[in-house]
């Protein structure tokens, strides 16, 4: 004789455990949350803290030093403010912007293919990582007066310098992204029949996206020297040459004010990129904050 096995009342889950259940993943998620806000605002208020006491110590110190030695932040701000006014920064920073964006548009797309491609591909990995390596151990600025040989004195050498310079981060992270890639998830995406295409699209590219996203940073530091790097060497123009000019001709309130803006813009940029990773890996952001 067969027996029937029922499911007793306590193994099935209740309207009331149900609603105390969601009720209980709703209050510890408001409390993540809240969590993260005071976390962001703690950071804030130490950030600005630590930048009220570097400033306050800047100008004590260098209101006794020789003004055409240093200068205080102050009169780097007076500065700023008539090479604003004047349309002087701007006359300088734009070329140098521009040369910059285009530089990092090649390198971040050539840098992000060659790397996938090394990656993936077994033969051109063993042929060509060496050269890779070869080129990313020489110093680029050793490499500058060979690229003016060969381009000349206007926007295509500074272009090139600067690709040069942001290329090699974003091809070895994205290289070493895709390398890291835990096996097992590969595994499973196998075993559940997945296409070339899914397995990278899904599995591949979202979890070397932290390592893409790391290089995309060092790029844009690197791509910051290159620009004032290929002002320097290649034409009369861009924010390097100011802080030439101004330094030759003793202006130091003026030279710090380019070079002031170079690191607001490295920040700036640094910021936006961790923007776009909490919206396009929102799991390193979370992790990053915890």
């Amino acid at each position: 004789m067969s027996t029937v096995e029922h499911a007793t009342p306590e193994a099935l889950p209740t309207p009331a455990g149900a609603a105390q259940l969601t009720g209980d993943q709703a209050r510890a998620e408001q409390v993540a949350a809240r969590r993260r806000w005071r976390r962001q605002w703690q950071i804030i208020g130490v950030r600005l803290a630590s930048l009220a006491i570097v400033l306050s110590i800047w100008q004590v110190l260098g209101a006794r030093v020789d003004p055409i030695l240093f200068t205080t932040p102050s009169k780097i701000v007076l500065a700023a403010v008539v090479m604003v006014g004047s349309g002087e920064l701007w006359t300088y920073l734009a070329p140098s912007l521009v040369v910059l964006g285009i530089g990092m548009a090649f390198a971040v797309v050539l840098g992000i293919s060659i790397g996938l491609m090394l990656a993936r591909f077994w033969l051109l990995d063993v042929a060509l990582g060496v050269y890779i390596t070869f080129l990313y151990s020489i110093p680029s600025v050793a490499l500058v007066p060979l690229i003016v040989l060969w381009a000349g004195f206007e926007m295509t050498a500074k272009v090139v310098i600067l690709f040069l310079f942001a290329f090699f981060p974003m091809v070895i992270n994205t290289h070493q992204g895709v390398k890291n890639v835990d096996p097992k998830l590969i595994e499973v995406g196998r075993a559940f029949r997945c296409s070339e295409w899914q397995l990278w699209a899904n599995i591949v590219l979202p979890a070397a996206l932290p390592f893409i996203v790391t290089g995309l940073r060092l790029a844009v530091g690197r791509g910051l020297i290159g620009m004032v790097l290929a002002d320097l060497y290649t034409a009369i123009s861009g924010i390097g040459y100011l802080i030439v000019r101004t330094a030759s001709t003793y202006q130091v309130d003026k030279m710090f004010v380019p070079i002031v803006t170079l690191g607001l813009l490295g920040v700036s940029l640094t910021a936006l990129l961790r923007l776009c990773e909490t919206y396009v890996a929102p799991w390193t952001a979370n992790s990053q904050n915890d």
